[in-house]
């Protein structure tokens, strides 16, 4: 036997026992070429660990665990000193900012009560931002005072005798009109501000020049600190900040509370017995857990006073107070029969000086789960050695045994059989020769996983079938496929998807079927789909599998088509099932897919029809709902694309510009409601008609009874010459009124004082009338009549008059606009007129500008409230979640004076901005309103600049819409070559940066 040939050959019998081939069991260095039996790996691995884990347990927890707990502890002591410190700055610091900005406020310099009152809201929100300020005050050179309390307990408001639901107190000493000297005044308001109660103390006198805190602030001219004290109204532990104002006229102070950091340190023990209090260099106690034993008390009654370390009745730190608190390093002692380790350590701080943390710990519960866990680990560790002894030899054989078995079922996976249970991949002979077939089966999983992922979160059709069809390709190892849908009308099948791993093969996937490929089975069929002239591989025959695709209902959706080698593994029922499967998740994908893109499409088309509608009602706003959407989707387009700028960070995703374009279609859904006669009343005597025509004929009855007494005086022999004088007179007067009367109610100008007295004097004059007014009237007229009472024929009317049936009372309709209102749940502040209408012709001709009364402006308004309730009805889903917001938000004002919840510029989003600029513009631009001419579009833009100074037009959104040219595309095409007149768009910024700047 040749020797070259013999020495290798235990190597391949080796291998071949492991599962593998020759060259496999060959390759590598030795060591990595041993193998060993399982049972025996796993019973030796698991006792020598144990017996090395039991050693080094017991070396390091017997030598070492004392002196790192005592180091430990010496550490975190420090940490706690360290966050003690951080702390105290956290108290303090926030009242420093503070009260340096009120040194500039205008309360500083006030010396008036109500012009230091107007300040209130500036002193209650520092109150609310930093819950460990007391009180914040401010003391004047003359002896006036001011103090703001927040009364955040019920027994601080019974201390003070405060309502239920006051939130502050305000003490004041001011001079008063009709007092002599300087008045002092309790003042009590809710959470809102809004006054309670307020009553003259007579007994109640303050003088703050005598106090220390404005003494040292005054005589330093610089901010102070007082030494901790206890605060006479909340018997807090505290410190009092003051500081001069900027013109040195007052001094302003705040109270801070240090209570919880004495809760803060008492969550900082390291043992539950642990104790730590804060003092001062005279060992008065500033900070306990029980902060209720700092205190001296007589009786149930504080002294006012810090108790000290030898009254606290805690022996341990009477012990350590007896020390010398400045040295740092660790100590023991012994205190009430036991020994503690303790600590005193300065308290790091720049504005306290001679403040010490003491912290001390008992050794024996710092030690006790030390001692217990070493025997724990002992016995523990003995246990196991002798339990997994026996488990570690009776499981590696077991083991040992089934791993045979595992590589037939991991084979089984990886041909899409998913019946089989999964085993990991392990270093053991019997298990190495399943590692191929587990890495086959990991990536077939994963892709398999991709494919799941692709299906559930990619939303457009095409994007979602390529990724699932790549990843699909991939997975099974197909050469390529494609995913065909149905045509419309079912004309065809329509390529959607198309991968495969050679061009060459792209052939192989027409962009059209015949619906005769869509058949009813998914068995692999012969390769009919060939490239162009009719050739194959022909170094690899292909199978083509073809899947079809269908609805739940049955109804044909597409195909899906694989092509895989002949010799490859997928020709099998294993790979068959899969592919049917997965069609199914791929139909219920493309299905519901389909199914939303309709739903949607519908939902637009009722959206708009809904906006055609709207514009339907009326023949003067037709198109408005149409154009304003338009101007504001164009308008944040501009927005979005921008590259510099203030709104060069903006952006929006599929979801929110749909959601914006909803909003800007929806935005006026609420004039549904609103009556025609309304929104198109062009005149101030315009109801469902013209009642100018009613007065008409009044004056009509005046000119003829001035007719009839001519005649009857005539007959009576009375002056003939004189009686034509004074009818000539009477009808050029009566002429002149109604023209008066008239002109009035166009409403073209604005009406003056005079005016409208003259109206009330012409209103006076009186007609007769013959005929029953109860008649022939409706329901609702004749109940307005029922309380009126009814006059004797012939009854005088008056020419012009406000009747009791005139008005329209508000009944089951009244709108919840008001704040404060219990149904009022979508946050409307609005001011409600007393009457749903007024019809009287004296109250609609004397309106002072434009045709609508109060009423009517009101109604009108009310289109906004009527969409947002509508809009909040409705189940938008979440990512449509502030349709009615965008919708609702475009009649706001960045001053907070819009309507209909007076939003102000915080509260306003960049979209809620964008929807009230284009429904101004599209609104100034009209040509189609009967109360308003039509204006050019400079002159709407110099308005829009107007409404910019006044805060009602964002400034910054307006500026980019005169420079980004929106308004140029929108004039050229909606708006008549007549009124685009010439822009010059510098001079309006220039004018616009003039306004905001001044």
């Amino acid at each position: 036997m040749d020797p070259l040939r013999a020495s290798p050959e235990p190597a391949p019998r080796h291998g071949a026992r492991a599962g593998l081939s020759a060259p496999e069991a060959s390759q590598g260095p030795w060591w990595r070429r041993i193998t060993v039996p399982f049972e025996v790996l796993i019973a030796s691995v698991v006792v020598t660990a144990m017996l090395l884990l039991t050693a080094l347990l017991v070396y390091q927890v017997g030598t070492s665990a004392h002196q790192a707990i005592i180091a430990a502890s010496d550490e975190s002591a420090q940490q706690i000193s360290q966050l003690i410190s951080e702390r105290v700055h956290h108290v303090v610091d926030p009242a420093d900012a503070a009260i340096r900005l009120l040194a500039f406020d205008p309360i500083a310099s006030a010396t008036q009560l109500p012009a230091r009152l107007r300040r209130l809201p500036v002193l209650v929100r520092l109150l609310e931002q930093n819950s460990l300020l007391s009180a914040v005050f401010i003391g004047y050179a003359d002896g006036q005072f001011l103090l703001v309390r927040p009364l955040r307990q019920a027994a601080w408001r019974a201390q003070l005798d405060a309502p239920g639901d006051a939130a502050y107190l305000v003490q004041s000493m001011a001079r008063e009109p009709g007092s002599a000297g300087l008045v002092g005044r309790w003042s009590y308001y809710d959470a809102r501000l809004r006054l309670l109660r307020s009553a003259v103390r007579p007994g109640y006198r303050y003088d703050p020049r005598t106090r220390p805190w404005y003494a040292l602030a005054t005589a330093q001219r610089a901010q102070v600190l007082t030494a901790p004290y206890v605060f006479f109204t909340t018997q807090e532990i505290g410190v009092t900040l003051s500081q001069p104002g900027e013109d040195g006229q007052a001094v302003i102070g705040l109270d801070v509370a240090l209570t919880d950091l004495g809760r803060e340190i008492g969550n900082l023990r390291l043992v539950p017995r642990t104790e730590i209090a804060v003092v001062d260099a005279d060992r008065r106690v500033l900070a306990y857990p029980d902060m209720e034993r700092v205190l001296v008390r007589e009786g149930d009654q504080p002294l006012l006073q810090l108790r000290s370390l030898q009254t606290l009745g805690v022996p341990s730190l009477q012990g350590l107070g007896a020390a010398d608190l400045a040295q740092g390093t660790p100590r023991r002692f012994e205190a009430a029969g036991e020994e503690w380790l303790a600590r005193a350590m300065p308290l790091k701080s720049q504005r306290w000086q001679g403040l010490y943390i003491l912290m001390a710990i008992p050794t024996r519960e710092l030690l006790a789960d030390v001692n217990e866990s070493l025997r724990q680990q002992v016995w523990l560790s003995l246990s196991l050695i002798g339990l997994m002894l026996t488990l570690g030899w009776w499981a590696g054989r077991r083991v040992g045994r089934s791993l045979s078995r595992l590589a037939a079922q991991a084979q089984a996976l990886a041909q899409f059989d998913f019946q089989r249970p999964a085993a990991r991949v392990s270093a053991v002979r019997e298990v190495r020769a399943l590692g191929e077939v587990m890495d086959r089966m990991s990536g077939t999983i994963q892709e398999f996983l991709h494919i799941t992922h692709h299906i559930s979160a990619e939303s457009r059709m095409d994007a979602m079938l390529s990724s699932v069809l790549y990843e699909l390709v991939r997975a099974t190892a197909c050469t390529g496929g494609a995913v065909y849908l149905v045509e419309p009308q079912r004309a065809g099948l329509l390529r959607t998807a198309r991968y495969c791993d050679d061009a060459t093969q792209q052939a192989w996937y027409p962009e059209q079927l015949p619906m005769a490929h869509f058949t009813n089975h998914a068995e692999p069929q012969s390769d009919d789909l060939q490239d162009e002239d009719g050739e194959g591989d022909a170094a690899m025959p292909q199978h083509v599998l073809r899947v079809q695709l269908r609805t739940r209902d049955g109804q044909p959706l597409g195909l899906l088509v694989l092509r895989y080698g002949a010799h490859a593994q997928q020709d099998d029922a294993h790979f068959r099932a899969f592919a049917e499967r997965l069609s199914g998740t791929l139909s219920v994908a493309v299905e519901t897919r389909s199914l939303i893109e309709g739903q949607r499409k519908l939902f637009d088309a009722v959206i708009r029809l809904l906006a055609d509608a709207i514009d339907a009602k009326s023949p003067y706003t037709g198109g408005h709902c149409e154009r304003v959407p338009q101007l504001a989707e164009a308008l944040m387009q501009r927005l979005c694309d921008a590259k510099d700028g203030p709104f060069a960070q903006v952006s929006m995703t599929d979801a929110e510009r749909y959601e914006f374009r909803l909003g800007a279609w929806l935005h006026d859904c609420g004039k549904v409601t609103s009556p025609e006669h309304i929104i198109d009343k062009a005149t101030k005597l315009e109801a469902l008609y013209n009642r100018i025509h009613e007065v008409r004929m009044r004056f009509e009855v005046l000119w003829r009874d001035a007719e009839l007494d001519y005649w009857r005086q005539q007959v009576a022999g009375v002056d003939s010459a004189r009686l034509q004088r004074e009818l000539v007179q009477r009808r050029e007067r009566l002429q002149e009124e109604f023209a008066f009367v008239a002109r009035c109610n166009v409403g073209g100008e604005d009406m003056a004082d005079a005016d409208i007295a003259r109206l009330a004097a012409i209103g006076r004059q009186v007609w007769q009338r013959h005929f029953d007014d109860r008649l022939g009237l409706s329901l609702a007229e004749t109940a307005r009549l029922a309380k009126v009472p009814v006059r004797p024929l012939p009854a005088n009317e008056a020419l012009l008059a406000d009747r009791p049936e005139h008005i329209v009372p508000w009944g089951a309709r009244k709108p919840p606009v008001e704040a404060g209102h219990p149904a009022n749940r979508w946050g409307f502040d609005m001011v409600l007129p007393p009457q749903e209408a007024h019809l009287g012709e004296l109250h609609n001709l004397a309106v002072r500008r434009g045709t609508l009364t109060a009423e009517d402006r009101f109604k009108i308004n009310d289109h906004i409230v009527q969409t947002i309730i509508m809009l909040s009805g409705l189940p938008f889903p979440p990512q449509l979640a502030r349709v009615p917001a965008i919708a609702g938000s475009h009649h706001e004002k960045l001053d907070g004076t819009g309507y209909p919840r007076r939003l102000t510029a915080s509260q306003l989003t960049l979209a809620d901005r964008v929807m009230t600029l284009a429904d101004i513009f599209e609104a100034l631009t009209a040509s189609d309103r009967p109360y308003k001419p039509a204006k050019t579009l400079n002159e709407s833009l110099e308005i829009m600049v107007r409404m910019v100074r006044d805060r009602h037009i964002d400034a910054d959104v307006f500026r980019f819409f005169l420079t980004s040219g929106v308004w140029r595309d929108y004039a050229q095409r909606f708006l008549p070559h007549a009124r685009q007149d010439a822009v010059d768009v510098e001079a309006l910024l220039a004018s616009l940066d003039s306004g905001v700047h001044a």
